[in-house]
C-alpha cells in the first residue's frame, strides 16, 4: 500500500481517533451554523471576502511593496524568502544573533509549512510551544491534525494522562479547567523568560505595516511581547489593503473557525517598542515567504490564495471526519490541503490527496471565500491523467467503465444486477460484506441502495 493507503487504513481502524475527531468537528459544525444564522447577509460578506481576497492576489506586489515601505517606518525589519530552507535560515539567523537559547512560539501554520521546528532543534534553540493545542502535541511529539485545533486527534482523557506524565505539577481532579490550570503553570515560566518570540500572522496590514495575530488564549501576546525580539513568518497571501478590510476578513475567519462573533484576542502590532514605552520587543523581524505562492498564481491555483486559514472546509469534510489530519500526511489537511499540498510539495508525491474527495462540495459550500476546492481538485486530477501519474489498474479500469457506458444496455444491465445483488446481501438497510468492496465494509458497513437504478427511477417518472 502506499503511504497514503497504509495512513487511512490505520486512521480507519482506530475508535478512538474517530470520537476524537467527532466531538470536535461536530461542535465546529453546530457553532458556525449558529453564527452564520445569526449574520445578517453573511452571503454577501462571503462574496465581498473573495473579492477582497481576489482584488489582493492580482495586485500582490503593489501591497507588499507598501506594507514593506509601513512596516519599516514604524521600525521593523522586513526580509524576504522565496523557499522554505531560506525562511528558517533568516529565523535562524535572527535568534543566534540575538543568541536566544529559547523561543516562544505562537501557533502559526506557516511555520509548521517550513519546517520551522525542525529548524530550531537543529540549531540547539529550544521552542516552547503557547498555544495549548500545539503544547499538547509538542509534549506528544506528533504534528497538528487541524490548522485551527492542531490536537484534535486527541480525547481529554488522552490529554489527562499525557499531562500527568510530563507536567512538573500535573492536575489533581479530572475537569477541563484543571487540565488548562496545569498548562497554564508549567508555560507561564517558559514564555516570560524566553528570549525570542516568534509569531505567524492572520493579516498583514497593507496602509499601516501592522501585523494582526488571532488567540482564544493570549498566548500570542505573552509571546511576543516580554521577549527583546519578535520575528512574524507570514506568507505573501496574507496582505490585504487596509484595516477595514482586515476587520470584515477577521469577522468571517471567526464565525467560519470557531463560530465566535470575534476571536477573544485580536492584536495588532506595528514595529517594535517606541521610546517612552513600558513593554514590547525591541527588535522586530517580519519575514515574508513565497515558497510557490508566486507559482500558485502564475499557474492557475490563484484563488487558493484567498484561503484565511479558517479550517472550515474540514470541518464539513465527510472524509477528513473519518481520517482525520494525519492521514493526509502533510502540513494542510482537509480539502484544503488536498489543493495546497501538490503545489508545495509536488503532484507526482501527492497524487492520492487529490483523490481523498466525494466531490459533495460541502468545503466550497461553507468556505468564507468561496474558494472553489472541489473545481481546483479536479484540476489536479485531469493533470495527473494527462501526465500520466495514475497506476495502470487505474486507468484499465475507467477504460473499461468508459466501455461499458458505450454500451447502454449492457450498462443498465450491469447497473440493474449490482443494485439487486447490493439489496439481497443487506441486513436492516447496511451491507457488512461486499465483493469489491472490502476496503471499504473492512471498517465500517456500506449504505444498502434504497430502490432502482438511478436510470430505472429516471424511465419510470417519465412515464407518469
Amino acid at each position: 500500500m502506499s503511504g497514503f493507503t497504509q495512513r487511512v487504513e490505520d486512521a480507519l481502524a482506530d475508535p478512538v481517533l474517530k470520537i476524537a475527531v467527532e466531538r470536535t468537528a461536530g461542535t465546529a459544525e453546530a457553532k458556525r451554523a449558529a453564527a452564520v444564522g445569526a449574520f445578517p447577509d453573511f452571503e454577501a460578506a462571503r462574496t465581498r471576502a473573495a473579492v477582497i481576497k481576489d482584488h489582493v492576489v492580482a495586485n500582490l506586489g503593489h501591497y507588499l511593496q507598501q506594507f514593506e515601505a509601513n512596516a519599516q517606518a514604524a521600525g521593523a525589519t522586513v526580509h524576504w524568502a522565496r523557499t522554505a530552507d531560506e525562511a528558517c535560515g533568516i529565523v535562524i539567523g535572527i535568534c543566534k544573533r540575538a543568541d536566544a537559547r529559547s523561543v516562544a512560539r505562537s501557533k502559526s501554520m506557516l511555520g509548521e509549512e517550513i519546517g520551522l521546528p525542525h529548524a530550531l532543534a537543529e540549531a540547539g534553540i529550544e521552542r516552547i510551544e503557547t498555544d495549548l493545542a500545539e503544547h499538547i502535541i509538542q509534549l506528544a511529539g506528533e504534528r497538528p491534525s487541524h490548522i485551527v485545533w492542531p490536537a484534535m486527534h486527541k480525547t481529554r482523557e488522552q490529554v489527562s494522562a499525557l499531562f500527568r506524565a510530563r507536567h512538573r505539577e500535573p492536575h489533581l481532579e479530572e475537569t477541563i479547567a484543571a487540565m488548562a490550570e496545569s498548562a497554564r503553570r508549567h508555560l507561564r515560566s517558559a514564555m516570560l523568560d524566553a528570549d525570542v518570540g516568534i509569531s505567524g500572522a492572520n493579516f498583514l496590514i497593507a496602509d499601516t505595516g501592522s501585523v494582526c495575530t488571532v488567540t482564544n488564549e493570549g498566548n500570542a501576546e505573552l509571546s511576543i511581547m516580554p521577549p527583546r525580539v519578535h520575528i512574524v513568518t507570514a506568507g505573501i497571501e496574507k496582505v490585504v489593503p487596509s484595516l477595514p478590510h482586515a476587520i470584515h476578513m477577521l469577522r468571517m475567519l471567526a464565525r467560519s473557525a470557531t463560530g465566535a462573533a470575534l476571536t477573544q484576542y485580536t492584536t495588532f502590532y506595528t514595529g517594535p517598542k517606541r521610546a517612552g514605552d513600558r513593554d514590547g520587543p525591541e527588535e522586530m523581524h517580519i519575514v515574508l515567504v513565497d515558497n510557490g505562492r508566486t507559482q500558485m498564481r502564475e499557474e492557475g491555483l490563484a484563488e487558493m490564495l484567498r484561503c484565511i486559514r479558517c479550517g472550515a472546509c474540514m470541518n464539513h469534510c465527510v472524509v477528513f471526519r473519518q481520517i482525520g489530519g494525519h492521514a493526509y500526511g502533510s502540513t494542510y489537511p482537509g480539502p484544503m490541503g488536498a489543493v495546497l499540498t501538490p503545489a508545495l510539495d509536488g503532484l507526482s508525491a501527492n497524487r492520492d490527496l487529490v483523490h481523498a474527495c466525494t466531490m459533495n462540495g460541502k468545503c466550497q459550500e461553507v468556505c468564507p471565500v468561496k474558494i472553489p476546492l472541489p473545481t481546483l481538485l479536479r484540476g489536479w486530477r485531469e493533470k495527473s491523467w494527462r501526465e500520466g501519474l495514475e497506476p495502470q489498474t487505474v486507468r484499465r479500469a475507467l477504460g473499461l467503465w468508459a466501455w461499458g457506458v458505450r454500451h447502454p444496455r449492457l450498462y443498465r444491465l450491469g447497473s440493474a444486477l449490482a443494485v439487486r445483488v447490493m439489496r439481497q446481501r443487506a441486513r436492516a438497510g447496511w451491507i457488512s460484506r461486499l465483493p469489491l468492496a472490502g476496503a471499504w465494509t473492512r471498517h465500517r458497513d456500506l449504505p444498502a441502495p434504497e430502490g432502482k437504478t438511478f436510470l430505472e427511477q429516471y424511465a419510470q417518472g417519465r412515464r407518469r
